[in-house]
């Protein structure tokens, strides 16, 4: 039956669109994905990509036609295949053939004997457990393997564990923000460690737990220990061998320890490492101005640590927004961190046992060091066959569709290196299996992955950063920009430090990235990242969407006014 091409919805006010011209002509083959028209809308112009392969049948409009969306535009399909009549009356709803409906789940090719699965996944973190439970709703025989606790480094060493710590640090900053607002504490705070381990362990055991329990309910087959290829369709772990149709790779990945002179003090942890530290270090030193060194040196300056930081960039968070770095070293100075930039380490010395951070700058003498530079796909998954990868930087190359270059291997998470986030991990993970299984070409987007960083107060982020955005819209963006302080939730609640900053292209308005730091950024930044992945412009956020008051998330719907020239509730601009 030929498949219907129709004039599609991009967003949520576009009732039709106009064809600029078709880039196939009848008659020609056309690819699944490939482009076969230009359309242009009352905000932009594009390029439409055909949903399916065949020959294009038919063209029932052409250039400079303005066609209502959802309208059929055109068919492809088998060569020669008939197509309706254009105008032709629709039957009847009662003289329609039945449909069958639609089952989402692929029954196996054939019945599997013990070892033998559809799918296997090595690697049990965020984008390994996703993709089982994915595969198993699709009705495949599934098998896991996890060498150490399902949940990966996120649950175990990682979000998970960071995150309770810092909410302790909040309640620490809550307690001494307590009497500005009439709560009289008498007793001095202070920080019983064990505890806050036993806390976190608790947290992080109750996550893992749950994991464990939904690949049961899912019938996922969970083994324990570390698994890697013997060839492209067997798994080898512990001495036993399995056997599956599509393999997953969700490997994951090591904390990073630069080859420097000294690394292997005693007192030199990795974030692996320092979250199961039973005490409070009088001096912490931290080696990368990253996203886990800098949420880690604000919960330790809480717990009482004297935190110095020292990073190689010219700035912390040097992947975020400069607006966003600034604010993020403002914060850290104020809980008392030292935050020292543009200083490359050299070596780490002993003094009496005290670790000594030497860099190209001065010296720092600490108790305790943690290196926070980063971390590496772990390739071990790959096992006899790793040459057959096509590998770039020490991680696995894969197209939009997960697929390495091994026909029936996909590879997700931390291995593949696209975006090092749980939640990217989890849709990579989603969007294989759903390839594995359905013999699919589903394409993982990751055009707006939110970034977010726990601090006190909070950042977050997605899109392009305003430096990026210059670079990419030579023809020019708008900036607008709304401080927390001006918001009356903020206000009442004492969170006035921060902003929110939207940037949007001059022509259309798109919103091409949102950058805030505020108190509940990492939940206000999903309305901006749903937007953007609808296509939705800061004139409709500004002038259409209604938000509520008095809250957090007014502040975005300022920051758009303000891209506008519109804004209310900021001092007028000099013109």
């Amino acid at each position: 039956m030929a498949t219907e091409l129709t004039m599609p919805k991009n967003d949520m006010d576009m009732v039709e669109g106009t064809i600029v011209k078709w880039l196939k002509n009848v008659g020609d083959k056309v690819e699944k994905g490939e482009m076969f028209m230009e359309i242009e809308t009352d905000k932009t112009s594009m390029e439409i990509e055909a949903p399916a392969a065949g020959v294009l049948l038919a063209q029932l409009y052409q250039g400079g036609d303005v066609v209502p969306v959802n309208t059929v535009m055109g068919y492809i399909g088998e060569a020669g295949e008939a197509v309706p009549t254009p105008g032709a009356a629709a039957p009847k709803a009662e003289e329609k053939a039945p449909e069958a409906p639609k089952a989402e789940a692929v029954a196996p090719k054939a019945e599997k004997k013990d070892g033998e699965y559809d799918v296997a996944v090595i690697g049990g973190g965020p984008a390994g457990y996703v993709a089982a439970i994915r595969a198993a709703q699709l009705g495949a025989k599934v098998v896991i393997f996890e060498k150490d606790t399902v949940g990966g480094t996120c649950l175990n060493r990682g979000c998970i564990p960071t995150k309770t710590y810092l909410k302790t640090a909040e309640y620490i900053h809550h307690i001494d923000a307590a009497k500005s607002r009439g709560i009289v504490v008498n007793a001095e705070h202070s920080v019983d460690m064990p505890k806050v381990v036993a806390y976190k362990n608790k947290v992080v055991k109750t996550l893992t737990g749950g994991v464990a329990s939904l690949l049961k309910s899912n019938e996922c087959t969970l083994v324990k220990g570390e698994a890697s290829l013997k060839d492209e369709t067997t798994v080898k772990c512990d001495g036993k061998e399995y056997k599956a149709d599509k393999i997953i790779l969700c490997g994951g990945s090591k904390a990073i320890r630069i080859p420097i002179p000294g690394v292997d003090h005693p007192a030199v942890m990795t974030s692996d490492e320092i979250l199961d530290m039973k005490e409070v270090p009088a001096r912490l030193g931290i080696i990368g101005g990253g996203v886990i060194g800098c949420e880690l040196a604000s919960a330790f300056s809480a717990f009482g640590s004297k935190v110095t930081i020292v990073e190689a960039m010219d700035r912390v968070v040097s992947m975020l927004d400069k607006d966003i770095s600034a604010e993020v070293d403002k914060t850290l100075k104020k809980s008392g961190a030292s935050v020292n930039c543009g200083r490359k380490v050299l070596e780490i010395k002993d003094n009496n046992g005290c670790p000594v951070i030497v860099t190209d700058n001065g010296e720092f003498e600490c108790d305790k060091v943690l290196l926070s530079i980063g971390r590496a796909a772990d390739l071990t998954c790959l096992g006899d066959i790793a040459d057959k990868f096509k590998v770039e930087r020490g991680k696995v190359v894969v197209d939009d569709t997960m697929k390495t270059s091994v026909a029936n291997i996909y590879a997700c998470g931390d291995l593949n290196g696209r975006i090092m986030l749980a939640h990217s991990a989890f849709k990579m993970g989603e969007v294989a299996a759903e390839n594995a299984v359905k013999g699919s070409d589903i394409k993982c987007d990751l055009r707006y992955v939110p970034s977010c960083l726990y601090l006190s107060p909070e950042a977050a982020s997605v899109g392009l950063t305003e430096e990026k955005a210059r670079e990419l819209h030579p023809e020019g963006i708008r900036v607008g920009k709304f401080n927390m302080a001006a918001n009356g939730r903020c206000v009442a609640s004492g969170e006035r430090v921060g902003f929110i900053k939207v940037i949007a292209d001059n022509k259309y308005g798109q919103i091409l990235g949102v950058h805030m730091v505020g108190g509940v950024a990492s939940e206000m930044i999903a309305e901006p990242t749903a937007l953007m992945q609808m296509e939705v412009t800061v004139n409709e956020v500004a002038e259409s969407i209604i938000h509520a008051h008095p809250s957090y998330s007014e502040a975005f719907a300022e920051a758009c006014a303000d891209a506008l020239g519109i804004c209310i509730h900021q001092p007028a601009k000099k013109k």
